[in-house]
């Protein structure tokens, strides 16, 4: 992903026009907030439009901040103001998480739609263990698959669901390196696997913690039929809230013309 600071003088068409340039699978523009409560406001892009939430860019974004002298009022919590409102960033040394927000769907996938997903991934429905609705914003919905090798072997028709936002996760065998292995497609705003899904992997978390599913704390993987390594953590607080935390990197660092 890519960060880019001092965006405020940047419409909306502009910054569409930079994140379909980077063509990455989200580009975030940093502005000043609008509210005294948050240390920073963002807007986040895809190739194909603006989403009101995402996971990874809300990591990478706060990397990016502190590494530009950002100072939050609170030296161990940032405030980020975003379309989906106020995301609380935890820090712990150089360690990241974001607070999973609130989400705005729920429940079972409709059996049209659940049909047609099935379809696309080619999966038998004998594994599909549940399903569910678990959209913080982007619009997704999830198939928990009986294995994680049921997940990586995943060869998805995205042209079935060309609006879709929807992932898949299944458990490894325990004593496994990772507790499951997730993979996340959005061809609904222009890409069509997402190598490391903030958004989805929080979602999912809150459903999978607060229904038993998974442990209250537990590790995913993602990103490997893409020749990624992505690796998340996801912790629920007593009071039900999710964590979603991982490590971020800069890799480049430079100016832009526009």
């Amino acid at each position: 992903m890519a960060v880019i600071f001092d965006a405020d003088d940047l419409d909306a068409e502009q910054m569409a026009r930079v994140a379909r340039w980077t063509n990455l699978s989200e580009t975030t523009f940093v502005l000043r907030p609008t509210t005294e409560e948050a240390d920073y406001r963002v807007r986040i892009f895809t190739p194909g439009g603006e989403l009101p939430f995402a996971g990874h860019p809300t990591l990478g974004t706060a990397h990016a901040w502190l590494g530009e002298g950002g100072q939050p009022t609170d030296p161990q919590l940032i405030v980020q103001e975003c379309p989906a409102g106020l995301i609380m960033v935890r820090r712990d040394d150089a360690f990241l998480s974001f607070a999973a927000p609130p989400m705005v769907r729920t429940g079972d996938i409709e059996p049209g739609y659940l049909h047609r997903i099935i379809e696309a991934f080619g999966v038998n429905p004998d594994r599909v263990l549940a399903h569910q609705w678990v959209d913080n914003g982007p619009g997704w919905a999830v198939l928990q698959l009986a294995t994680a090798q049921d997940v990586l072997d995943l060869e998805p028709d995205l042209a079935q669901v060309p609006d879709a936002m929807v992932g898949a996760i299944g458990a490894y065998p325990p004593g496994s390196r990772f507790d499951f292995e997730i993979r996340s497609f959005a061809p609904g705003v222009g890409v069509a696997e997402d190598p490391v899904c903030g958004s989805m992997n929080a979602s999912v978390g809150q459903w999978l913690t607060s229904t038993g599913r998974a442990a209250r704390s537990y590790r995913v993987a993602q990103g490997r039929r893409l020749g990624r390594a992505g690796d998340i953590s996801v912790t629920a607080d007593p009071d039900g809230t999710v964590w979603v935390g991982g490590a971020t990197t800069t890799l480049f660092h430079g100016t832009a013309t526009l």
